[in-house]
């Protein structure tokens, strides 16, 4: 089968899809990602083809209009800004999608770009399943994830949910009436329909909310395809001394990184921890012999390394920490982030939250001594560890495409 993977958004919006299509393309399948140039290194060595689409999220979110995210206090009003930020970039990337959505005999449409992949898969007549790194459909059991954890009671949980979705239905409806005008998509065959959804987390980290309708399938991980070794500086710093702790902040930015990497460094100093701080899109920066910086290094080879991982808690980078069976400390910057944070508290793998806008050094010190000190947290990282090693996410994906076919 030719399938074409679409998705748009950070760095944690497209690797776990590199590691669905290297194992799509180990089941005999033709694969190709459509995402932001910028991540075409992600797919080297998968067999995933790969085909760019513009705009760079990166230069997005260093921008006046990004940097503006952080002046909101609320998910809602983050979620108004984001909203408003990234319908030019829909512009721009619709023309692309549709090219290479030509290509697929079916379309595996990531969650950020629901709507408008729908359409073209509709236009085209081509089948197109759902691919969701988060919990995106209402359900009375947690508010929308991007709003923040605070429940709102079932009805306003339900409600909440449905009041993202409908913002991100406007958000692609410029993009969606282009395309009728150009006689891609028509009116009837564009409207609002149930679509099979994959979820690519465990059930173990979020259990699947009772109230969801059938078609909405929790897959289980989808990792990461990651490839070479750490960098020899890297591996001399981890063999110098004791398991250090990672500090990373991912795809987030901050408003202040000066400040932010000093709290950082006075923080791991305080708990008497060596640290690793990853730059990042935030542009972290600290040195000494007990420090060291570094960019972009695979996860799967560093994190079970660690004594703690200081992370986002972006989905990505959850799983990643989940996946190697160390505690961490999440420092939720926007967005789902307080979602994660909230999950890795309840599961006890983390000792508490550290939120961006309240991290201070003895904030983080704190908490950096207790997920090191106490024995508990890492004990059950590693059992969930264990648990989530036997799971296999691109089976129900391989089994939700062969029934697509079947129907088809």
């Amino acid at each position: 089968m030719r399938i074409v993977m679409m998705t748009a958004g950070s760095r944690g919006d497209v690797a776990p899809y590199t590691g669905l299509g290297a194992g799509l393309v180990r089941a005999g399948h033709e694969v190709t990602l459509a995402a932001h140039g910028v991540f075409e290194p992600l797919v080297a060595g998968s067999g995933v083809r790969f085909r760019p689409l513009p705009v760079d999220p990166r230069a997005e979110l260093h921008s006046a209009r990004g940097r503006r995210l952080h002046d909101a206090r609320t998910g809602a009003g983050k979620l108004v800004r984001l909203a408003s930020m990234a319908r030019g970039a829909v512009d721009e990337m619709t023309a692309a999608l549709v090219e290479v959505a030509r290509e697929g005999e079916v379309l595996l449409v990531g969650g950020a770009l629901g709507p408008l992949g729908y359409a073209i898969a509709d236009g085209l007549s081509v089948p197109a399943l759902g691919l969701h790194l988060q919990p995106l459909h209402p359900t009375g059991e947690f508010p929308a994830p991007v709003l923040g954890t605070r429940s709102l009671g079932t009805v306003g949980n339900r409600l909440s949910g449905r009041a993202v979705t409908t913002t991100v239905e406007l958000l692609f409806s410029d993009a969606v009436r282009s395309l009728r005008r150009h006689g891609l998509v028509t009116a009837g065959r564009s409207r609002r329909r149930a679509r099979p959804v994959l979820h690519g987390y465990s059930e173990l980290v979020v259990p699947r909310p009772r109230d969801w309708p059938a078609g909405l399938e929790v897959a289980g991980y989808w990792w990461p395809h990651e490839t070479g070794r750490l960098p020899r500086e890297l591996e001399d710093f981890l063999a110098a001394g004791p398991p250090p702790v990672f500090v990373g902040l991912g795809s987030a930015t901050v408003p202040d990184p000066e400040r932010v990497s000093r709290e950082i460094v006075t923080a791991l100093r305080a708990a008497k921890v060596r640290g690793i701080v990853q730059r990042g899109w935030a542009g972290l920066d600290a040195g000494g012999d007990d420090i060291l910086t570094v960019d972009e290094v695979p996860h799967s080879l560093l994190f079970p390394r660690t004594a703690a991982v200081v992370h986002h808690a972006g989905a990505g980078t959850t799983g990643a920490v989940l996946r190697a069976g160390v505690p961490s400390v999440p420092v939720p910057v926007q967005f789902d982030a307080a979602f994660w944070a909230s999950r890795l508290t309840a599961l006890g793998t983390a000792p508490g939250v550290v939120p961006l806008r309240r991290l201070t050094s003895e904030a983080l010190a704190g908490a950096l001594r207790r997920a090191v000190e106490d024995g508990s947290h890492r004990a059950r990282a590693r059992a969930l560890s264990d648990r989530l090693a036997v799971e296999d996410g691109v089976a129900p994906v391989l089994a939700a495409l062969t029934r697509s076919a079947r129907s088809s």
